[in-house]
């Protein structure tokens, strides 16, 4: 399918304050997009406003909201047009999650958070917006998921279950779009140097499996993201040896499976916990990304 050109194109893309986003935020700006972006701190979104004036690119229209709350993504979409008029490409980024074992998480309010910013949002975003791009005859809209919708390992379960569900729903809204000039894109990350790689770490053995391999650069994501919208992909895997895991889920699942049993992951302590995730989470894991940071910043 044939992509759309970025520069000139009303963009609104979620979490962009820090790791994948605000690396593909910062390669958007580069390539001329109108941007709109969101994030939960506003002193982020103005560090990252001010860095691309300084790289001499337009100033994003810069959206504050919190999307684990159902009903906020309507409110994102009017802010969106209000500051963009049209929006051609939709980035649904923004990502939380929750840790603990599922008879543990099971219906807990922290679960379903996770599947308010990682599903429901996301998919309330893409109804407002998808049936103007579909008149218009063009458009993209660019879904991350994760390879933990292949291959949970204990502890992260629930996490991976909204990926899961985004991910299926991210395929079919690609077959029922097709046709109607509106490019649906599927993004699903590995192991990528961000934040993020704090936090999972807390689940015991799970470094095992993340350091197979090195961890993905954010800013080469990125730019295979703006990539694959101007070119007219369908899928971005990254790191690449995320696609045998894509390729062959089976496999891949086995392997973790007994990874996991003989680090003795499933019978850890931590298991019972509920632990929100992300950058306004629960302290824990709070902590855990902001040592990543610091030691990253060395």
């Amino acid at each position: 399918m044939k992509g759309i050109a970025i520069e000139g194109a009303g963009t609104l893309l979620t979490g962009a304050s820090s790791g994948i986003g605000r690396a593909t935020a910062l390669e958007l700006a580069r390539r001329g997009a109108r941007l709109a972006v969101l994030a939960r701190r506003r002193e982020l979104l103005e560090s990252l406003a001010d860095e691309m004036v300084a790289s001499g690119c337009n100033r994003p229209a810069l959206v504050v909201a919190d999307l684990s709350v159902r009903g906020v993504a309507h409110d994102v979409a009017a802010r969106a047009r209000e500051a963009l008029g049209d929006v051609d490409i939709l980035v649904n980024n923004a990502g939380g999650g929750v840790g603990g074992a599922i008879w543990a998480v099971g219906d807990a309010d922290a679960g379903r958070e996770a599947f308010e910013v990682n599903y429901w949002s996301p998919l309330a975003l893409v109804e407002e917006f998808l049936p103007e791009m579909r008149a218009r005859g063009r458009g993209a809209v660019v879904n991350v998921t994760s390879l933990a919708q292949v291959t949970a390992w204990p502890g992260f379960g629930a996490y991976a279950a909204t990926k899961a569900a985004f991910a299926l729903a991210t395929r079919t809204l690609r077959t029922e779009a097709h046709g109607s000039g509106v490019h649906v894109i599927e993004v699903i990350p590995g192991a990528v140097d961000t934040p993020v790689q704090g936090e999972t770490r807390l689940l015991p053995g799970i470094e095992r499996m993340l350091d197979l391999g090195r961890l993905g650069d954010p800013a080469v994501l990125a730019a295979s993201i703006a990539d694959a919208v101007e070119r007219g992909r369908s899928r971005v895997v990254y790191p690449g040896r995320g696609r045998f895991v894509m390729s062959l889920p089976g496999i891949a699942r086995r392997y973790t499976h007994r990874l996991a049993v003989r680090s003795g992951a499933h019978d850890a302590e931590l298991l019972g916990s509920v632990v929100r995730s992300g950058s306004m989470g629960d302290p824990m894991a709070r902590n855990a990304r902001e040592a990543w940071e610091r030691a990253r910043a060395r």
